[in-house]
């Protein structure tokens, strides 16, 4: 095992309030070659990925919706209540997101829903640049198999994780992109956690909604 892996497996424990390990630690099978033909067997393959950060959370949040569908919402990792239900976004954010959708005519049953992180960090902290680089794969993967026509990113970290960008969400929200190894048309906008406590950025989402309904009626986009 190399050193950069050894201090990720420390940084995985130190977070989850382990100060003590006895035993063997476990090791970190980073898999880049997702050579899977359905969902369930990419969920099988997740399943799988022996990494401390799965044996902090109560279960593993894979995706939900309809799994045809031409917009894919990618958030950044379950909280608390998608941990204990098994399910994204049905906490509070998860409620707004409901709400947003409604609002340009859309529900649960038309889009596909998914995370960068398929378990709870510990603390609901930040996803780490190594546990993105684990998933980013499996996240590829999924989004091909969905094959949808656009994927809206919800917040900076799923954003920055996809399109393997430094900019922040404020740079990046609104503005139709691309990126290497997707079909789909990409576009970022604000995480639903964020709306909660900034309210008044409610509008801007509203406006990144409409612009994705009208690329689905219309195909505009080159």
């Amino acid at each position: 095992m190399q050193r950069s892996e050894l201090k990720m497996i420390a940084e995985w424990f130190r977070d989850a309030g382990v100060s003590d390990i006895t035993g063997d630690i476990p090791i970190i099978r980073k898999k880049t070659d997702c050579d899977v033909a359905t969902l369930r067997e990419l969920k099988e393959a997740m399943q799988s990925i022996d990494i401390p950060l799965k044996k902090c959370a109560r279960n593993m949040v894979f995706g939900a919706g309809n799994e045809h569908a031409q917009i894919l919402l990618l958030g950044e990792a379950p909280g608390e209540e998608e941990d204990r239900q098994g399910l994204p976004f049905v906490g509070q954010s998860g409620q707004l997101l409901d709400s947003i959708l409604a609002a340009v005519g859309l529900d649960r049953s038309t889009v596909y829903i998914t995370n960068i992180l398929p378990w709870r960090p510990p603390g609901n902290r930040t996803p780490t640049n190594q546990e993105i680089e684990i998933f980013r794969p499996y996240v590829l993967k999924h989004i091909a198999l969905v094959d949808p026509k656009i994927v809206v990113c919800l917040g900076g970290t799923a954003a920055k994780a996809l399109l393997q960008t430094t900019q922040g969400i404020m740079q990046l929200r609104g503005k139709w992109t691309r990126a290497d190894g997707i079909a789909a048309k990409i576009l970022p906008t604000f995480h639903p956690a964020f709306l909660l406590r900034s309210p008044s950025q409610k509008r801007e989402v509203w406006h990144d909604f409409l612009s994705v309904m009208k690329e689905i009626r219309t195909g505009s986009l080159s």
